[in-house]
C-alpha cells in the first residue's frame, strides 16, 4: 500500500507531529496500525471521549481515563511517553488562539523530541495548526480510492447482499457499472461503500436511475454552503429550441468527455453568450442531463466575503470540490456579476484575484470538469477571459426569431 509507505517514510524522518486530514478516521487508524507494525513500534489511540488506548497486534490495553483529559495527555506525551506512534482524533478544537497552554505543549514535544521516537498524529476533517507548530510538523493526506479499489467495493457490497440468499445476484450492467465507479470518484472508502450498499439494498440493482441519487449523497456529503450548489433538474437537450449548432457541437465531443475515445483531450468548456431570457440556463441544464452528468452551479455573488482573501478561498475550495465530483458539469451562471471587468478597482483588487484564480485553475486542471459560463453583457468580461483557447468555442444565444 503506497499510503502506508509514504506514511512510515515521514516517520522515519523523525518529524513530530503529523497532520492528517482525512473524513475517514478508521482507514487511517488502520493505515497507522500497518506503519507500526512493520516498525515493530505500538500505536496509541485518544479521543476526548475514550482517553488513551493502545491498539498493538490484535490486542488493546485501555489506560487510566485521566488521559481523555486534551491537557493532560500533551503533559503525559511530554513528561512520559513511551516510544511509539499517538494518534490524536479530532484534537482540533484545541489549537485554537484560546489554547496556548496545549499549543506550546505541542511546541515543547516537537523541539525536545530529537530522537524521533514520539510521533504525533493529529487526525481530523481539518486541522489548522498555529504557525509555531506548523513549521515543525508536516501534512498528510491519505489517497482517494482508485477505479481497481471502488470497483472492488462495489462486489464486495454485491457479495455481502446476496450471502444469505446464494440465488440472489445484484443487477446492472457494464455501462452502468462504469457510471457508478466514475460518480464515486472523490469519496472516501466508507464513503464509497455507504452509498453503494444503499444503492444496492433499495432493490438489489444498481441501474442508471440510481446514478441522480448517488450523486446528489455525493454532493451532500462535500456540502459548500451555498457556494456550490447541486442541480436536480435533469433537463435535456430535447427540451431546448433551436440552438443547432451547439447541439451538434456536443454530440461530437461527447465520447471523448466520457474517456471511451483514448489519446482525444476532453473538451474543456464553452461560453454562452446573449440576453437575458434566450435559454442560456436551459442548455446548460441540458448539457449535463444529455451526458448524463451531475452538474454544479457555482453562485458567483455567493463567493464574495468581507474577509480578505475568504473570496479566493471560496473560489479554491468550489473549484477543487467540482474536481472531486468529475466528471461533472461546472455552470458558471452570469458570470460576469462575479468577475466584473477583472481589474478590481472598486474592490480593492478582490474581482482581479478572483479572474486570477480561477484562469490559473482552467489552464492547469486535468479533471474531467466541463465548464459551461453564462454571461448577459460581453462587454463586462474582461479581455483575458475570452480569448481563444480559454474556452473550447463561443455560443451566440438569441431570442427566439
Amino acid at each position: 500500500m503506497q499510503d502506508a509507505h509514504d506514511l512510515g517514510l515521514v516517520i522515519d524522518a523523525g518529524v513530530s507531529i503529523i497532520a492528517l486530514e482525512t473524513y475517514d478516521e478508521p482507514r487511517a487508524i488502520d493505515l497507522l496500525m500497518r506503519v507500526a507494525r512493520e516498525r515493530g513500534t505500538d500505536l496509541h489511540q485518544w479521543s476526548v471521549t475514550d482517553g488513551l488506548k493502545r491498539a498493538g497486534f490484535g490486542l488493546q490495553v485501555e489506560t487510566p481515563n485521566e488521559y481523555a483529559d486534551p491537557l493532560t495527555v500533551l503533559d503525559m506525551l511530554k513528561k512520559r511517553a513511551q516510544p511509539g506512534i499517538y494518534a490524536l482524533c479530532d484534537y482540533h478544537p484545541w489549537l485554537g488562539p484560546d489554547n496556548p497552554t496545549q499549543i506550546r505543549q505541542l511546541k515543547d514535544i516537537a523541539l525536545r523530541n530529537t530522537s524521533g521516537s514520539v510521533t504525533i498524529v493529529l487526525i481530523s476533517h481539518r486541522i489548522e495548526l498555529p504557525k509555531e507548530v506548523s513549521r515543525l510538523s508536516a501534512r498528510f493526506e491519505v489517497a482517494l480510492p482508485t477505479r481497481e479499489q471502488l470497483l472492488k467495493i462495489v462486489r464486495e457490497e454485491a457479495k455481502n447482499w446476496a450471502r444469505n440468499d446464494t440465488s440472489r445476484r445484484v443487477k446492472t450492467d457494464n455501462a452502468t457499472l462504469e457510471q457508478l465507479v466514475g460518480g464515486l470518484r472523490g469519496l472516501t472508502h466508507g464513503e464509497a461503500r455507504r452509498l453503494v450498499r444503499g444503492a444496492i439494498v433499495d432493490d438489489g440493482a444498481i441501474t442508471e436511475s440510481d446514478l441522480p441519487e448517488i450523486n446528489q449523497a455525493k454532493f451532500s456529503l462535500m456540502d459548500m454552503e451555498g457556494v456550490l450548489t447541486f442541480d436536480y433538474s435533469g433537463e435535456r437537450l430535447s427540451n431546448v429550441g433551436g440552438m443547432d449548432n451547439l447541439k451538434a457541437w456536443l454530440e461530437k465531443r461527447r465520447a471523448a468527455l466520457s474517456g471511451a475515445v483514448k489519446g482525444i483531450d476532453p473538451p474543456k468548456g464553452i461560453l454562452l453568450l446573449g440576453v437575458q431570457g434566450g435559454g442560456k440556463s436551459l442548455a446548460a441544464k441540458a448539457i449535463a442531463g444529455a451526458w448524463s452528468l451531475p452538474l454544479l452551479k457555482l453562485d458567483m455573488g455567493a463567493l464574495y466575503n468581507k474577509f480578505y482573501g475568504e473570496t479566493e478561498r471560496n473560489l479554491r475550495e468550489s473549484l477543487g470540490l467540482a474536481e472531486k465530483m468529475s466528471p461533472c458539469v461546472l455552470w458558471l451562471d452570469e458570470i460576469e456579476k462575479g468577475l466584473g471587468n477583472g481589474n478590481g478597482g472598486e474592490d480593492s483588487g478582490t474581482s482581479g484575484r478572483v479572474l486570477g484564480t480561477l484562469l490559473t485553475w482552467m489552464a492547469e486542471r486535468r479533471a474531467g470538469v466541463f465548464l459551461v459560463a453564462t454571461s448577459n453583457d460581453i462587454s463586462r468580461l474582461p479581455p483575458e477571459l475570452v480569448r481563444k483557447g480559454r474556452f473550447d468555442e463561443l455560443f451566440f444565444v438569441d431570442l427566439p426569431g
